[in-house]
């Protein structure tokens, strides 16, 4: 979507003239030296194609249409070969770098809050030969500690260097790695670590003090924690029989061992790697059993999606590694030779909330090449850039538009700007170091105009995915050279897809001009279930006459011409109205949450009743200005309470709504504004910030009942 101007229309077709003669000035230079009459081609071709011509037959993609991959190196089929076979060909290559901490200090607000602040060093590296030394130790180091092969061990640790080399000394030791998100509440944790009946935790100091220590009684199998930095100040008050262990001294343990004449156990291909918790969006969090053979797959496909991918890429890590897409794309990072650069969304950038006015963020000093996003912090990006473009003096903001409008032409027809890039785009681009040369966003559905913003002002493809971790975080991908907007491009090598009716939902595999139905993911890739949930784990997963593993996502996608999926609805999301129309709730949330006045949004529905309703969280500057302008005097809470509030941001929703040719049912006619943002830590989303409705639905039924007219005691 073009963003609008306020230029004299005269001086308009005078810019206008000057562009032209400039474009086919340049045209013919750029198109025989920028490589991109290939990339053009490319971007054109067929990118997958079924395998079959019946109705709901598999798509595969063109590179793979006769064998799916499941191999990243000959022989390399578990991960610790994988990890052995880069480590002799990068020995002292730099792997793993963490910033050194040069000075904390305490920031008091005028609201009177003290936030953390913190002044941030260089990048030390550690190598390929260091890390995989470091991991041998330590897995030799947990087996002196009583951990037997084919055992569970959790990990509960934020994004950190020593969390991958726990990880890779399990995946030697053929240890079971049950992950758990390090923003979990206490009853999550609790269930996942009784569950999985481990008998030692890897975790931080912080977590320990923060989270551990109020649920620690409640873990009776509890035998040994194990902080990566260190002990904490204070740790008596644990039960006995729990130890605290630092990662260090069991590592020294492990160097010490006499490991001489044991032979190690080194797992096979379908031995489980890692025990995954999701994040939890429907509730309690299910464990995702992923063998080894699964996580090679899906780092197969995904690494053949990023092209050049090598020794010359620096990606900066700072997702949950708990969550899939951090994991799978560490582990391709690891497997290529490139240096993985630690961060944390609190350290990221310039202005992140712990970094001191004034120093720089991690991106700013690492540079990346490669970085993973979720759509929530690529929407969070767009909008503050976009609040500072409006911020700016009139010729500014019309130079800008002016560029941005005339470059997204441009890349629609598979062009390059160099010139834009340069001059107007070098500024944003910064944001993130000014070196991204591919963006990888997975684990939700991204807007079409964040894209094309994240393409424009970043100057990079963005790399769409889908996958879930019941199929490794592998699925689709879109291609580097397409640039098209709303789809998440071909299945990966590994993996092959096919849409089953969904009669309900009215959506089938023979319909024109499209194919629609529920998204199957069939492949090496696919998992072997849900830990301790056989009823589930059928439920989800089915094997065909061939032998072959299929997931039943609950996702509604569309193939196109070109064997390129796009998402369009999800069975959860499909509520019936009372009248008997059907409303995606995910359709409504997507052409609303991108506007200005909107932070986030999630849109309700019931079927005894005629309308949607929505819980909107506004975004603090546009809703003050919007009570400024219309006279309101208030605080914060007083602003987001009133009805009349409600009602001015009703107006805007419905005028976006109606622009996004929704439907008159889709669009909400009550709305609840929240002054609190959601984040992980309130448990109303997950990690990857998708939305959880039961969790939502519940915390807001008392303005739901009175929304849709209940009396309210």
């Amino acid at each position: 979507m073009k963003l609008k101007h306020n230029i004299n229309p005269v001086l308009l077709q005078f810019i206008n003239f000057i562009v032209l003669v400039y474009s086919l000035v340049t045209y013919i230079p750029w198109y025989i030296l920028s490589g991109s009459k290939q990339a053009i081609a490319k971007a054109k071709q067929v990118k997958a194609r079924p395998v079959n011509n019946k109705p709901g037959g598999a798509y595969r993609s063109v590179n793979s249409l006769h064998c799916l991959a499941s191999v990243l190196y000959p022989g390399c089929d578990t991960l610790d070969k994988v990890f052995k076979y880069a480590k002799t060909k990068y020995k002292d290559k730099k792997l793993l770098g963490t910033r050194e901490i040069l000075k904390e200090e305490d920031e008091i607000q005028p609201s009177g809050k003290v936030f953390k602040k913190v002044i941030l060093g260089k990048y030390t590296w550690l190598s390929y030969e260091d890390v995989y030394i470091k991991a041998v130790n330590f897995g030799n180091g947990l087996a002196v500690l009583g951990q037997q092969p084919k055992t569970n061990i959790a990990i509960f640790c934020e994004t950190r260097a020593e969390w991958m080399i726990a990880a890779q000394a399990c995946f030697m030791c053929n240890y079971q790695l049950v992950t758990l998100y390090a923003t979990l509440g206490g009853p999550a944790i609790v269930h996942g670590l009784n569950e999985t009946e481990v008998t030692t935790i890897i975790t931080s100091k912080e977590l320990m003090q923060t989270k551990l220590k109020e649920i620690v009684s409640q873990v009776p199998l509890l035998r040994h924690i194990i902080t990566v930095d260190g002990k904490p100040t204070t740790w008596s008050e644990f039960p006995k029989g729990v130890i605290v262990h630092t990662m260090a001294s069991v590592q020294a343990m492990g160097a010490k061992a006499d490991t001489g004449n044991k032979q190690p156990s080194r797992p096979v291909p379908s031995d489980i790697a890692v025990i995954m918790y999701t994040s939890g969006s429907t509730g309690i969090p299910k464990g995702v059993m992923i063998s080894h053979c699964n996580i090679i797959a899906g780092i197969t496909g995904m690494a053949e999606r990023i092209p050049n991918l090598g020794e010359k890429d620096i990606y900066i890590g700072y997702l949950p590694l708990a969550h899939v897409l951090e994991l799978s794309a560490e582990l391709v990072c690891l497997s290529h030779g490139c240096r993985i650069g630690y961060s944390s969304p609190q350290t990221l950038a310039d202005q992140s909330s712990k970094i001191k006015k004034g120093s720089k963020g991690d991106v700013t000093t690492l540079k990346p090449t490669l970085m993973a996003a979720v759509p929530e912090i690529m929407d969070r990006i767009y909008k503050n850039v976009m609040n500072k473009v409006n911020e700016m003096t009139s010729f500014q903001r019309n130079l800008f538009i002016l560029a941005y409008n005339y470059k997204m032409e441009q890349i629609s027809k598979g062009y390059t700007t160099p010139l834009c890039d340069s001059l107007i785009f070098r500024k944003v681009r910064m944001l993130l170091g000014g070196k991204i040369r591919v963006l990888l966003c997975g684990g939700a559905p991204l807007s079409a105009a964040t894209q094309r913003f994240m393409n424009i002002c970043f100057c990079c493809p963005v790399g769409q995915g889908y996958g879930l971790t019941e199929s490794a975080g592998a699925g689709t991908i879109t291609e580097v050279w397409d640039y098209t907007t709303g789809r998440v491009g071909a299945p990966l090598v590994c993996c092959e897809i096919k849409l089953m009716n969904w009669e309900e939902g009215g959506y089938y595999n023979t319909d024109k001009p499209y194919p629609r139905g529920e998204i199957l993911i069939g492949g090496q890739n696919v998992t072997v279930g849900y830990y301790k949930n056989e009823a589930r784990t059928k439920k989800d997963f089915t094997v065909d006459e061939n032998g072959q593993r299929w997931l039943h996502t609950g996702d509604i996608g569309e193939f196109h011409h070109d064997g390129c999926l796009k998402i369009i609805d999800r069975k959860k999301d499909l509520v019936k109205l009372q009248a008997g129309e059907y409303v995606s709730l995910g359709k409504v949330e997507a052409a609303l949450k991108n506007l200005p006045l909107v932070d986030n949004i999630c849109a309700y529905a019931s079927s005894f009743h005629s309308y949607v309703i929505g819980f909107v969280v506004p975004n603090q500057k546009e809703l003050a200005e919007l009570a400024r302008k219309k006279g309101f005097k208030g605080t914060w809470e007083e602003i987001c309470n009133s009805p009349e509030m409600e009602k001015e941001v009703l107006k805007v929703l419905a005028e976006a709504a109606m622009a996004a040719n929704l439907e008159k049912f889709e669009i909400p006619v009550k709305i609840r504004l929240s002054p609190d943002p959601w984040t992980p830590e309130t448990g109303l989303v997950t990690d990857a910030f998708k939305l959880k409705r039961k969790e939502l639905t519940a915390f807001y039924q008392t303005d739901i009942d009175r929304m849709y007219g209940k009396n309210v005691k």
